[in-house]
């Protein structure tokens, strides 16, 4: 009998676990000739959601859970989920009910197809603001034009992976984490399949602009060097701009002479001149904080206990 196993990140979700359970008992019972198992993993949660974890284990042994030690963010509860899952093939999904669980029986579908990443597209993106929607599309074109690893638009961690998918992932244990683009950089046989994002059900977004801003800047910074290569070209534009506009004067001050002028002007060089600079600082300054965390080869999360008890993840 095949094993599905259920990965479900869970930060402060105490409201909407049992909600999500229930629909996905209604599933799996849908699809009895599989063996399941729900893996949850509680990224440091503040308030009950530990507790709720614990007590539906205690009434379905199939609720597995692994309790890291802090909050280390979503990329980094899944890479724990990875380590710890024990399906054949494992359906990443939010606890908020955005994600509908009835999504799980075409994906499985589309696996026995022979698919090794079934991912879900959404046909809308939900009570999201037309700003939000529109900064994440203009995003993904961003990251499209800038590398050579096609990041799918409209497709977020919502999918289905074949457990040859999950050892390749496991594999690569980047602080830095931007699992998106991952799931393309490894290839696989892939399929998409449409799906309609629901709404948050019960508690708040832990996605604030800030955090999406930071994963947004991961994701550009993992997985191109096109920020550093427009620099490089800007520098060498306005450079060959500088030199013209040098022999320019230098063949005027011979000609007209050097009165003492141009004090704007040159105040505008220097100030545009400084600015490019500190952006290319800047954008610098990310790749060798990157590196720089990178280079410290420090675990990538600790985990409190699997299960209750303190678990090595499974090799």
């Amino acid at each position: 009998m095949k094993k599905v196993s259920i990965l479900i990140p869970s930060y402060n979700e105490e409201q909407s676990l049992p909600l999500l359970y229930n629909q996905l008992v209604e599933v799996t019972n849908n699809l009895a000739q599989y063996e399941w198992e729900f893996m949850f993993v509680n990224d440091g949660s503040r308030d009950n959601t530990l507790n709720v974890i614990q007590q539906l284990r205690e009434q379905d042994n199939r609720v597995n859970y692994v309790d890291l030690s802090r909050n280390f963010g979503k990329e980094v509860a899944m890479l724990a989920g990875f380590d710890y899952v024990t399906g054949d093939c494992v359906v990443i999904m939010d606890a908020d009910l955005q994600h509908p669980p009835y999504v799980i029986e075409e994906f499985i579908k589309k696996w026995e197809e022979g698919y090794e990443d079934v991912y879900a597209i959404r046909r809308t993106r939900g009570k999201e603001s037309f700003i939000r929607k529109k900064l994440s599309l203009t995003y993904y074109k961003l990251l499209q034009h800038s590398t050579r690893v096609e990041v799918l638009p409209n497709v977020g961690d919502f999918r289905l992976l074949d457990r040859k998918c999950i050892n390749m992932l496991r594999q690569m244990r980047d602080q830095e984490r931007y699992t998106k683009g991952m799931y393309c950089w490894i290839g696989c046989r892939k399929i998409g399949v449409e799906f309609e994002q629901g709404d948050r059900q019960e508690g708040e977004s832990k996605w604030n602009f800030s955090s999406l801003l930071n994963l947004a800047i991961n994701g550009i910074t993992s997985f191109t060097i096109a920020p550093l290569r427009m620099v490089s070209v800007a520098g060498i534009i306005i450079a060959s701009l500088a030199f013209i506009y040098m022999v320019y004067v230098i063949i005027k001050a011979i000609i007209y002479g050097d009165p003492v002028a141009g004090f704007p002007s040159l105040m505008v060089a220097i100030l545009f001149l400084g600015g490019v600079q500190l952006i290319g600082l800047g954008i610098l300054g990310e790749y060798v904080g990157r590196i720089f965390n990178e280079s410290k080869n420090r675990p990538v999360y600790f985990i409190e206990s699997f299960n209750g008890e303190y678990h090595e993840p499974n090799q």
